[in-house]
């Protein structure tokens, strides 16, 4: 029987990491995101879900003297309402469409206490590239770092207090869409990324017994005719030759939805809410 101190469940995240990547080369956020159309795009669709948007504000411990760190900022979809909140916010994000679109949304919220850093947390230096410590420390739907144990203690140096993790629990929407169209698109299937109970057993082995909450989010996706939705999706499934782009077409006549005169993509997850005070942080047990 193996004991479960013996499982390195850091380890088990790297692999998941790799098989992923593996799997679909160039899925890579920071290249789906690069274009200014598309993060556009998903500013107005985080927009339709500004509930989940405001609730996440107001439930992070922040007063208008706080300093915040936005890890994977995106085009500001929380760096902007923490922003009207809080003293300052250090937004990093690595994609220049979403750098772009953050900063036009900076200018339009009238806003000037946002640091934008365009890197990868993996290569941000706490030194040289933030003003760290900050009050809080948040990483939404962002947790793409092959190396998470890395990634979280380097979030733990730059918090004085809070740190915020959300990720996903079990398969996505898009998960499962990409499970049914990459072997037919690629010729191979499509393996999941790490999940969040991974992501609580690296951090259990580190001493970091975090508050814990789930919940259902429901993220629907219009577009004004199926060519926009193909514009949408065509990048991140890689599609290329005249043969994918029947196959995807296809697929997508078969689950696009009419909803007041457009077509919609339905999507829901599970999603994970973790997070925890440094404070009552304690050393990784023998």
């Amino acid at each position: 029987m193996i004991d479960p101190k013996d499982i390195d469940w850091n380890l088990i995240w790297k692999c998941q990491v790799e098989e992923n990547r593996a799997s679909s080369p160039g899925r890579d956020c920071a290249r789906i995101w690069e274009s200014r159309e598309s993060a556009l795009r998903f500013w107005n669709m985080c927009r339709k879900e500004r509930s989940r948007i405001d609730q996440t504000i107001w439930e992070t411990d922040i007063s208008q003297n706080s300093r915040v760190l936005d890890i994977g900022a995106g085009p500001g979809t929380l760096a902007i309402p923490f922003a009207q909140k809080a003293e300052h916010v250090t937004a990093i994000e690595p994609a220049e469409g979403m750098c772009s679109v953050m900063k036009e949304k900076m200018a339009e919220f009238g806003l000037s206490n946002i640091d934008i850093v365009q890197k990868r947390w993996e290569d941000v230096d706490i030194a040289s590239d933030l003003s760290a410590p900050y009050d809080v420390v948040i990483a939404s739907f962002s947790l793409g770092m092959k190396d998470i144990q890395s990634a979280v203690e380097k979030m733990v140096l730059a918090s004085s207090r809070y740190v915020y993790l959300y990720h996903f629990a079990g398969p996505s929407s898009w998960d499962i869409q990409w499970q049914i169209l990459w072997p037919r698109l690629h010729g191979k299937a499509y393996r999941l990324g790490p999940k969040s109970n991974v992501l609580y057993n690296v951090l259990y082995q580190m001493g970091i017994y975090p508050n814990i909450r789930s919940f259902r989010l429901e993220h629907n996706q219009p577009y004004a005719s199926l060519d926009e939705a193909m514009a949408a999706l065509v990048p991140q499934a890689q599609v290329e030759s005249e043969e994918q782009k029947a196959l995807l077409k296809d697929y997508l006549r078969g689950v696009l939805k009419k909803e007041d005169g457009k077509l919609v993509l339905p999507g829901s997850s599970i999603r994970v809410k973790i997070w925890w005070d440094k404070s009552q942080q304690l050393p990784p047990s023998d």
